[in-house]
């Protein structure tokens, strides 16, 4: 698992390569979250 780790940071693409997808899996989240609060608070026009 040490050599694992000491790879990881030792290689520049690996690392960014894991950077990058942890900030599009948490904005991908960010978004959902967002968009299921603003759709619950949202008010339901009513028609007569």
């Amino acid at each position: 698992m040490n050599v694992f780790f000491r790879d990881f940071f030792s290689d520049p693409v690996l690392f960014m390569s894991f950077g990058i997808l942890g900030v599009v899996i948490s904005l991908c989240l960010f978004y959902a979250f967002y968009f299921i609060k603003k759709i619950s608070e949202a008010e339901v026009p009513e028609h007569h």
